[in-house]
């Protein structure tokens, strides 16, 4: 039998002391503040004045899901073009040349700098600027028949959202360590082959993670293409609630919908990190 082991001299003996847990009290208040508010907020919207079966019959309406789909639609499709002007604006403010530095500095400047809801707009009513749209001697059309809903939408999203994305961009290609652009260069790599091969792939997985937020912020931004009448989900839940007036109603439906895709969009952007991050784990090992 193995012996205990002795304490040095001067060392008093705490094995029998029963240790106590610590009891968090703040914790508890805090997390019963919260519950007490939820059921407050709960309680409010069961006895307020609404219909819900108002709810359940519009959460499925064939409008409503031809909204969300076109909420759908317009969100890859703008986050798709911002991606690839960030991607190109980005390239540019890293680069030696003075004037493509600048240009995209402006671009970044000029469309972060002005509200979304006022871009789209402007790019609806291009036609008080410029009546005529087209290339001299080959094709022109008015501009109000070219900048319908659906393209001043898929304009003003994607290129705004290009700014945001070309900073994100550009800090993933700042993450990459500066051997690996030394690197290509010594084996006669050109420098857009090296972005394409060498330093885009390992800046992935720094963007990557702020790409899914933007993206998820991007789904919710459709909405103010309502005011350019694009027959997105909460635009189409407007109309209906013009002419039923059950507005809360209507707007829990918009909400329960953004709230399904947001659910679905979160796990999904989780898995897309991890597998970047697998390989970033593999490299350090």
């Amino acid at each position: 039998m193995r012996a205990a082991p002795t304490l040095a001299e001067g060392f008093p003996d705490i094995s029998e002391i029963t240790v106590a847990r610590q009891a968090h009290w703040g914790r508890w208040l805090a997390a019963a503040a919260i519950l007490v508010v939820l059921a407050a907020i709960g309680r409010a919207f069961v006895n307020g004045q609404i219909e819900w079966t108002y709810v359940s019959r519009f959460l499925t309406a064939k409008v409503i899901l031809e909204g969300i789909t076109n909420t759908m639609v317009m969100a890859v499709l703008a986050m798709a073009l911002g991606i690839v002007l960030g991607v190109v604006v980005a390239i540019m403010r890293l680069s030696s040349n003075p004037v493509l530095t600048s240009v995209a500095a402006g671009y970044t400047w000029l469309f972060r700098g002005t509200p979304l809801i006022l871009q789209l707009l402007l790019w609806f009513n291009l036609a008080l600027v410029f009546p005529t749209i087209g290339i001299p001697g080959l094709w022109s059309a008015r501009a109000v028949d070219v900048m319908t809903p659906f393209l001043s939408a898929l304009l003003g999203l994607g290129i705004n959202q290009g700014a945001y994305t070309s900073e994100v961009m550009r800090a993933g290609m700042l993450s990459v360590d500066v051997g690996q652009y030394e690197a290509a260069q010594a084996i006669g790599m050109g420098r857009l082959r090296a972005l394409r091969r060498i330093i885009l792939p390992q800046a992935m997985r720094v963007v990557i993670p702020p790409l899914g937020n933007e993206f998820i912020g991007m789904v919710k931004a459709t909405s103010l293409a309502s005011v350019i009448q694009y027959p997105e989900v909460l635009h189409n839940a407007e109309n209906i609630y013009y002419a039923n007036s059950r507005v809360i109603e209507l707007l829990i439906v918009a909400g329960s919908w953004y709230l399904l895709v947001v659910s679905i969009l979160t796990p999904l952007q989780m898995l897309l990190e991890r597998r970047f991050a697998r390989g970033a784990l593999q490299i350090t090992r």
